[in-house]
């Protein structure tokens, strides 16, 4: 089987994406103080879809693809992520365990496509996986059993959402995210009323000044139109196993940003793991590579 490496510009793009993801988590924390977390996620997918949607043609999908879309990224990821940071897990340590996704994708790859995992993108994920044992062994304070809970599954929705996003092929992922949202904001506020209180959610918007509203314009603009769509435009174009690891770096710039920003430690334990992380991503990312140039071919 021909080994599949990313070509340069796709891999920078990757990088793009999880960085501005990795350094979300601080303003995510940010705006969770002035606003109930479900009326957060409901607000930033409504952005996400007004005004776009009178610009950009609904994609040709099916409606069911985009609404299974909308639930598992809108409610499933940003729902259950926000109501974990708003008090049960920090947001550095949070940045890192969400991306259990990229376990969860390729293996929901393996199970539903038929794709194979090389050996070496194993041994990746190994060393990755290692890294996200590491910290949550060492949580301690910093995260509760039902914030880790609900991030991993936050995760799993995630990962849901990616297999979702490349079942509709090639199409205009701006567009896919944008009216995909259109079934993320309504359960959401439904949501929020509920759980919240019409009170409570009336008085967080009312309330709301400018840098709360920048807070979800960027969640809006930069994280779901520009983040999601990129993402789900590369996964519609290589495997999942070359993908998502990349998503490990989220954390590194995660963490980074929350250790300048809002002052959160980096004991060495954190380190370490962070290293472990990275281990793994260039193992993924440079080993094709490196077996082109420097192994035999395999035999026809």
């Amino acid at each position: 089987m021909e080994r599949h490496t990313l070509p340069a510009l796709h891999v920078l793009l990757a990088l793009a994406v999880v960085a501005i993801w990795g350094s979300n988590f601080v303003v995510i924390k940010a705006a969770l103080g002035h606003l109930p977390p479900l009326t957060f996620a409901a607000l930033r997918f409504t952005l996400a879809f007004l005004p776009a949607a009178f610009f950009l043609k609904r994609p040709a999908v099916p409606w069911r693809n985009l609404a299974l879309y909308g639930l598992l990224i809108g409610v499933g990821q940003f729902g259950l992520l926000y109501i974990a940071m708003k008090s049960l897990i920090s947001p550095g340590l949070a940045s890192l365990v969400v991306q259990m996704q990229a376990f969860f994708t390729v293996g929901l790859a393996m199970w539903l496509s038929g794709e194979r995992v090389r050996p070496y993108q194993l041994a990746a994920l190994g060393l990755a996986g290692a890294g996200l044992a590491w910290l949550i062994v060492h949580a301690g304070a910093e995260a509760t059993p039902l914030g880790l809970a609900l991030v991993l599954l936050a995760g799993l929705a995630w990962a849901g959402g990616n297999m979702t996003a490349r079942a509709s092929g090639q199409v205009n992922m701006l567009a896919y995210v944008v009216w995909a949202s259109l079934f993320s904001a309504p359960p959401l506020f439904a949501l929020a009323i509920l759980m919240e209180g019409w009170p409570t959610v009336s008085g967080a918007i009312a309330h709301a000044d400018g840098s709360v509203w920048a807070a979800v314009a960027w969640q809006s603009v930069g994280n779901t139109l520009f983040g999601y769509a990129a993402w789900g435009w590369l996964l519609a174009r290589h495997p999942a196993a070359a993908v998502s690891p990349l998503s490990l770096l989220v954390p590194v710039f995660g963490m980074g940003a929350s250790a300048l920003l809002l002052g959160e430690a980096l004991p060495a334990w954190k380190l370490t793991a962070a290293a472990l992380v990275l281990a793994g991503l260039a193992l993924n990312v440079f080993w094709p590579p490196l077996a082109r140039r420097w192994l035999p071919a395999p035999a026809a």
